[in-house]
């Protein structure tokens, strides 16, 4: 399928290289091992940074590639054809880390993680949602105070995934009175093994390359030089929140719901066509075959939304009502071509010997985070001025 425009031949090249790679390295018998285990291979993980794709979101004086939004989107998508147990960390190390640390850290803080986060040595989790905070972020109540030449954090944060394994948390914290909301917001770099620091496993149904955690923080002191842009972004973390970043982390998120949607579509489309019943492949029948064109369809538009948004990113253009729509609609439609691909593979669809059910589970997931649906819609109209 093309896009809104011919894809950069660069592009092209990665996702050849990717589809070898995936179908090698990443076969179904592994895809189900890693999904019961919510776990993911760190020595098959290298050969993705020795690639240079991580770069993908790092400023070449870092030893990235230089920012490409685009093509960083078609990355997660081939990862995603073998599900999200290379892509998760992929995005753990590329956007969480890169994407955010080139947007908004220091000059110490670049210079000390991006080289290695471009090497893949690196991985952030998100401590963005607590436990009575999911959309409302400003609502935050994680506290982070000044004393001295330190900061000290108290709270808790919930669906805290991969922090079991990552080397920081990008942790919203309330650093002043709530009254102010978006003014007194800071962005902190907690180290998961720094003193205070605890968590517990929330077990979950859908991109189970991973446990989400709780993550507990009790006096947790760290030097001011945790503060993600430094001293001077103190009471600045909305600033950080609400910019550019999130745009992108629409367009990552949207990548996800797209590349597991194409991989559902694409296996249900191989069975129908080797399927046999009533003297026919399965395909051939009326029901079937509509079923499958309408989800096609709806996969092209889905793709048009998904990297018409990362080309505005890619280019620095206003894109903040383009992510928001990407996001609405591939997730919710990602739902409807999984569901849609599921029924077309039937009983099988069920068991653990297609992916399909796999990819239903993760998508079903979609709507839900990264922003919900509904939150989007919220958006749109507040952007639109409804």
């Amino acid at each position: 399928m093309t896009s809104f425009a011919a894809e950069p031949e660069h592009v092209t090249e990665i996702r050849r290289q990717l589809a070898r790679w995936v179908a090698e390295k990443m076969p179904r018998e592994k895809r189900r091992e890693w999904d019961r285990e919510a776990t993911w291979d760190r020595t098959l993980f290298r050969e993705i940074a020795e690639m240079g794709l991580i770069g993908l979101t790092i400023p070449e004086e870092y030893g990235g590639q230089g920012e490409d939004i685009y093509a960083a989107a078609a990355v997660i998508e081939e990862l995603c054809q073998g599900g999200p147990s290379m892509a998760g960390p992929f995005i753990h190390a590329a956007f969480y880390g890169g994407l955010n640390i080139s947007e908004n850290g220091s000059k110490a803080q670049k210079e000390e993680l991006l080289p290695k986060l471009a090497r893949g040595e690196l991985f952030l989790a998100y401590g963005l949602s607590e436990p009575n905070v999911g959309g409302d972020l400003p609502s935050v109540g994680t506290r982070v105070e000044r004393q001295g030449n330190e900061i000290v954090i108290n709270g808790a944060k919930r669906w805290c995934t991969g922090a079991d394994w990552a080397d920081y948390i990008y942790c919203l914290c309330r650093s002043g009175e709530p009254g102010a909301r978006h003014g007194n917001l800071t962005f902190v770099l907690v180290p998961t093994n720094a003193k205070g620091v605890s968590m517990q496993a929330i077990e979950h149904a859908n991109l189970r390359y991973t446990h989400s955690m709780d993550v507990y923080l009790d006096e947790v002191r760290l030097p001011e030089s945790a503060i993600v842009g430094g001293p001077e972004k103190w009471n600045k973390g909305w600033d950080a929140l609400a910019g550019r970043a999130l745009d992108v982390e629409k367009i990552e998120i949207t990548a996800v719901a797209f590349g597991l949607a194409r991989a559902a579509l694409e296996e249900a489309w191989r069975y129908a066509g080797e399927r046999e019943q009533f003297g026919k492949r399965i395909g051939q029948h009326q029901a079937i075959a509509h079923k499958l064109v309408t989800a096609r369809t709806k996969l092209a538009a889905c793709r048009h939304m998904l990297y018409h948004a990362a080309w505005l990113a890619s280019t620095g253009q206003p894109c903040s009502a383009e992510t928001a729509m990407a996001k609405l609609y591939v997730a919710d439609t990602g739902v409807e071509i999984g569901l849609a691909c599921q029924q077309v593979i039937g009983a099988y669809g069920l068991s653990d010997a297609y992916d399909i059910e796999r990819n239903l589970r993760d998508l079903l997931g979609m709507p839900i985070v990264g922003g919900s649906s509904d939150m989007q819609k919220n958006n749109l109209a507040r952007m639109w001025r409804l």
